[in-house]
This record gives C-alpha cells, sequence and structure tokens, in this order.
C-alpha cells in the first residue's frame, strides 16, 4: 500500500508498511506458531491458511484527534509537539467513511467548536469517532471537555444530516480530565437512534456508542464464521460466551435446541445483545430462543456455576483469561473451549496453565495491515494423556 502521509514523514503510524503484505503476514504466522509452541509444547495443531484483510479501505472506524483551529481545524494525529497533522485521505478508511472528515471539519467550523489544544491545555474538541456500518450508515461522536456545545450541536444536527445522509447516531461524548484516553465515561446521544446496526448474515448485531466492536469488519465476520463452524462440529447442547460483547459469538453459535448464554460487564453490551437476539427470534432464526445474556465479570460468573458447558468460547481482552478462570478450565473438565485472541503472548500464557486443554487447530486473521498486530483463534481440545 503507498500512502503519501507515510512517505512524507507526517505519520509513520503503520510502522510495517514498507513491508510487502505477504512477508507481513507470514511473520506473524511464524511469530504466533512460535508462542502457541511455547503455551502448549508439544502440540501440533493444524494451522489453517491465515484469514487475509484487503490492504486499503479495510478500517471501518476511525478514532481522529481534532487539533487547529475552528477555522481551519485538523483531523488525524498530533506530531511530537501535540500540534494537529491532518489525515482525512488517509488509505486506511474506505470511501464512505473518509468523506465523512470533510463535512465534520466544514461543522466544527459552523458550529464553533473549539479544538483541544493539548500544549496549551485550552479548547473543547478533542476527538471525532466515526464508524461504519455495512449497510453504509455512520455512527459520529464528539468527544469534548464539557456539554458548552451542547445546544450548538443540536441546532447543527439537521444540517449535518442533510450533508451526511448517511448519519445514523450521533452523540457528544465528555471527557473533562487531560489524559492520553479517546474517550470519556458520559455520553450524551444527540438523535433517536442510540445504536448502529451492524448486520453480518442473519446476525444484526447493536453497536452502542461506547460498545466495542472490531475495527476491521470483514475480518470480524470471518472470524464469528470460524468460531461458529467450530462450534457446530461438536453439535453442543450448552455453550458459554466470556467477554461477550455486543453478542457477536453467542448470536453466532445459537442452534436448534441449544442453549447460548453470553458474559458481559458492560450493561450497554448485554442490552445490545439481548436487544439482537429477540429480533433474530423474532425473524425465525433457529435456535435464538436459547440465546440469553448476563451482566457480570466473566471469570466471577464462570467460576460460580454448578457445572461447565459443552463448549466454552473466551475472547478476553488484551491482558487475556487471566490465572483463576485458566486454572478453573484447566480442572472443569470442559472438552472443548474456542479461544479468541487479540494478544499471542498472553494467549501462550494462558494456554500452559491449561495443559488438558490441547491446541488442535488455530488461525492467524490479518485484522491490523501494516502493523505488528493481529488476532488468533485457537480450538482447544481436551486430552486425557496430558497429566
Amino acid at each position: 500500500m503507498r500512502c503519501d502521509y507515510y512517505d512524507s514523514g507526517r505519520c509513520r503510524s503503520c510502522t510495517l508498511i514498507e513491508t510487502p503484505h505477504a512477508v507481513q503476514v507470514a511473520d506473524k504466522q511464524a511469530g504466533l506458531e512460535r508462542l502457541v509452541a511455547q503455551g502448549a509444547p508439544g502440540a501440533r495443531p493444524a494451522w489453517l491458511p491465515p484469514l487475509l484483510s484487503a490492504e486499503s479501505g479495510f478500517r471501518t472506524k476511525a478514532k481522529m484527534v481534532v487539533a487547529g483551529t475552528v477555522e481551519a481545524p485538523t483531523i488525524g494525529i498530533l506530531d511530537t509537539d501535540g500540534r494537529g497533522v491532518d489525515l482525512r485521505g488517509c488509505p486506511l478508511y474506505p470511501e464512505p467513511l473518509s468523506a465523512s472528515f470533510p463535512v465534520i471539519a466544514e461543522l466544527i467550523t459552523r458550529a464553533r467548536l473549539e479544538p483541544y489544544d493539548v500544549p496549551e491545555r485550552r479548547g473543547e474538541l478533542k476527538h471525532v469517532i466515526v464508524t461504519l456500518a455495512p449497510s453504509g450508515d455512520l455512527m459520529v461522536r464528539f468527544v469534548m471537555r464539557s456539554t458548552e456545545a451542547h445546544a450548538r450541536l443540536v441546532k447543527h444536527l439537521p444540517w449535518l444530516r442533510e450533508r451526511l445522509p448517511a448519519l445514523a447516531v450521533a452523540t457528544l461524548n465528555v471527557l473533562p480530565e487531560h489524559k492520553a484516553v479517546t474517550e470519556g465515561e458520559r455520553e450524551i446521544v444527540l438523535t433517536d437512534r442510540e445504536s448502529l446496526t451492524m448486520k453480518l448474515g442473519d446476525v444484526a448485531l447493536h453497536l452502542r456508542p461506547q460498545s466495542f466492536f472490531q475495527t476491521n469488519t470483514a475480518i470480524a465476520r470471518d472470524l464469528y464464521a470460524q468460531v461458529a463452524g467450530w462450534v457446530d462440529e461438536s453439535a453442543p447442547a450448552t455453550v458459554w460466551d466470556l467477554y461477550c460483547g455486543v453478542g457477536g459469538f453467542a448470536l453466532h453459535c445459537v442452534g436448534e435446541g441449544r442453549r447460548v448464554t453470553g458474559v458481559e460487564a458492560s450493561e450497554q453490551a448485554v442490552a445490545s445483545a439481548r436487544l439482537s437476539a429477540v429480533e433474530m427470534d423474532d425473524a425465525g432464526v433457529a435456535g435464538a430462543d436459547g440465546a440469553t445474556f448476563v451482566v457480570g465479570d466473566a471469570v466471577a460468573w464462570a467460576t460460580s456455576q454448578p457445572a461447565v458447558a459443552d463448549v466454552v468460547v473466551v475472547n478476553p481482552p488484551r491482558r487475556g483469561i487471566g490465572v483463576e478462570l485458566a486454572a478453573w478450565l484447566e480442572a472443569s473438565g470442559v472438552s472443548r473451549v474456542v479461544y479468541s485472541s487479540c494478544n499471542a503472548v498472553t494467549l501462550a500464557r494462558d494456554l500452559a496453565a491449561m495443559p488438558s486443554l490441547v491446541p488442535v487447530r488455530a488461525r492467524l486473521l490479518d485484522m491490523f495491515p501494516h502493523t505488528t498486530h493481529y488476532e488468533a483463534v485457537v480450538l482447544l481440545e481436551r486430552s486425557s494423556s496430558v497429566v
């Protein structure tokens, strides 16, 4: 992929951009295989071919720093001095998403949204976060230091809708602190709709403003399909999806006569998952009535259950599932675990803590081209021969 921003030195975020894409993937594959071997010595998983992303236009969520001035805002990143670098033409974003940036910049001027000046610690608008759904709908979030511009955003919302017809959800997120985070805890929804619908086959996931969703929707779709296929192979009567988010894995794993339970700490995410399950049931999707979602800590919930499910799916944050849950799964007697990981280092550590659950199949997902990051999914089966 060619990028003028990289070539000119304005942005070096894509650290591997000079490495051919095929070499990037091969290097990641080698690294992943090495880490899995470290975590599960002696295991010989069947490695499926990597699921490859497009080299450009794959990123369907943009977290952009706003800087500059009201009259000439920048939308992109900050340089080493904390000044704005405009990246509206970044080739990582598909055209429907990148086309929103000039409109948002015009809104900043019209609504007099003062960009936040990081070195001077003054101003209001810190970030814009834009998410693109498969349908083409958009969610735009304005991350601001206070609610000072709330009335002006509401006033100019009809103009924004006219210029950006794909706008489905708009919010004002409040981040009063001066710290290196993207968003705050408070969210004010400005539109009638509160969630963005991410339609993936028979499953329509409802993405609320602060809910997590993969930034590469095409690879996320493949990941859900891979996990669902592995789960269906053993025709389980019960499935758990721990760290379920908005229900992506759980809802792809529903089946006739099957009970699927998703567990997630975020109340908003669970509300979204429950809504999706109801809609799927209303649409006649077999087994959707057997999906339930619980608000709670995944580790505390799982370890308090009297019996384990036939198959457990885990999709933890970068820290992994941790010592307690790994030890519990090791002792639980569960026959199959599907582990979706965004950090192969903690994946390897967790595998080492579950020696009876042996990797039998694995796959790399090219979720983040031109960076060192990737996703992995591993199917674990219990081996009675491992002591």
